[in-house]
């Protein structure tokens, strides 16, 4: 069963996010299923048919209401002995009930199970007590139990380090197993051992290489929402006059265009005298009307995303006061918004607009900073 997402629902303007996969929800007064969608969300709610939490999905999977495996396929034989087998032990109700309280875990930026067993792997290699196995023992068990033969990430020996671990001296791994020796406990606190220096040695080359990384989290994304005035535009137009359709006058490319907008769609038809009727339109709506209809310069894809960004370092480096609102926003992320622009524009609702508006405002902010930098001459 594979998750999938993200996704996410709005609860008192906050978003909380989730992930989702796909379960079988039986038809209410029969006993056919159908493919349903089950939502998890980092508070814990969980939405399948209706919006419930971990204890409401327990009832319902104990009355059959939702099945983890398509009931219509027969149940798969299980290896005759748990060392040899290959696979991980059988989806469940009572695994799957574990694996979404995990996953809450996780978007909820808490501990999952298998973070928790690394942590106690590492207790026990420092403090190698009975108390300790003990707690890595129900460290392990708390992972779901078709998922334990992924812990490691180590599709060659799974999971059967931590069983050996796990397994007393002279005793069979799973029952069916090699009898453990100390030898085998020294081997597989040896293998926790190497892979926590190569993790900690990747650790530290990737701090090196990653050293301009932000060390604290940024502000709070900036949304520009597309806004109509039809009373006129306020005196302090705040973040809108960040929107490409502000009217604030842009030389470039030998011109003066009345708007960000009215520049890109002028510039962006192949014949002159459409340039000039889309320069001159009374509104940016209109620009955006008459250049959208008019033929197309056959290289415009390759070369729009530079004029855009050639007519935002116009508007800004020309329109100082413009400059202090968006130098305003910080490192915010800026989300452009809206309905009227194409996707490539703009972010959209389920993350499949590319925001280059957003990004080339980010740029020439960061620009605009730097230019206030004073920089080593090399004299």
């Amino acid at each position: 069963m594979g998750w999938r997402g993200p996704t996410y629902r709005t609860v008192d303007g906050e978003r909380i996010g989730g992930t989702w996969c796909h379960v079988w929800r039986r038809h209410r007064g029969s006993d056919e299923y159908f493919v349903e969608d089950l939502v998890v969300f980092a508070d814990g709610a969980v939405g399948c048919g209706e919006l419930t939490d971990l204890a409401g999905l327990e009832r319902m999977l104990a009355a059959g209401r939702i099945a983890v495996t398509d009931p219509a396929t027969p149940p798969r034989e299980e290896p005759a002995g748990r060392w040899a087998s290959r696979s991980g032990g059988p989806l469940t109700p009572e695994s799957f009930l574990a694996e979404v309280a995990d996953r809450i875990e996780e978007l909820a930026g808490r501990p999952t199970a298998v973070q928790r067993c690394r942590e106690a792997v590492g207790r026990f290699r420092k403090t190698p007590t009975e108390a300790n196995r003990g707690r890595l023992r129900e460290a392990y068990l708390a992972i779901p139990a078709h998922l334990r033969i992924f812990c490691l990430g180590d599709m060659d020996r799974q999971d059967r380090p931590l069983r050996i671990l796990l397994t007393d001296i002279g005793e069979p791994v799973d029952g069916d197993g090699p009898v453990v020796t100390a030898e085998m406990h020294q081997d597989a606190l040896d293998y926790f051992k190497h892979e926590d220096e190569a993790v900690e040695g990747e650790r530290a080359a990737q701090a090196v290489r990653h050293a301009d990384d932000p060390t604290a989290p940024g502000r709070p994304a900036v949304v520009l929402h597309e806004t109509y005035f039809p009373n006129g535009r306020p005196a302090d137009p705040g973040l809108s006059a960040l929107r490409n359709d502000f009217p604030a006058p842009v030389r470039w490319a030998g011109d003066i265009y009345p708007s960000v907008l009215h520049g890109y769609w002028a510039l962006s038809v192949a014949e002159e005298a459409d340039r000039v009727t889309v320069r001159d339109a009374p509104t940016p709506r209109e620009a955006h009307e008459l250049g959208s209809r008019a033929a197309r310069r056959d290289d415009w894809t390759a070369v729009r995303l530079g004029v855009m960004a050639g007519l935002l370092r116009a508007k800004f480096t020309q329109h100082p006061e413009l400059a202090e609102i968006l130098l305003g926003t910080g490192d915010a992320t800026i989300a452009y918004t809206g309905y009227s622009e194409s996707p490539y524009w703009r972010d959209t609702r389920d993350r499949g607009g590319r925001n280059w508006t957003g990004r080339l405002l980010e740029l020439v902010r960061a620009e605009l900073l730097a230019g206030r930098v004073s920089w080593p001459t090399g004299e």
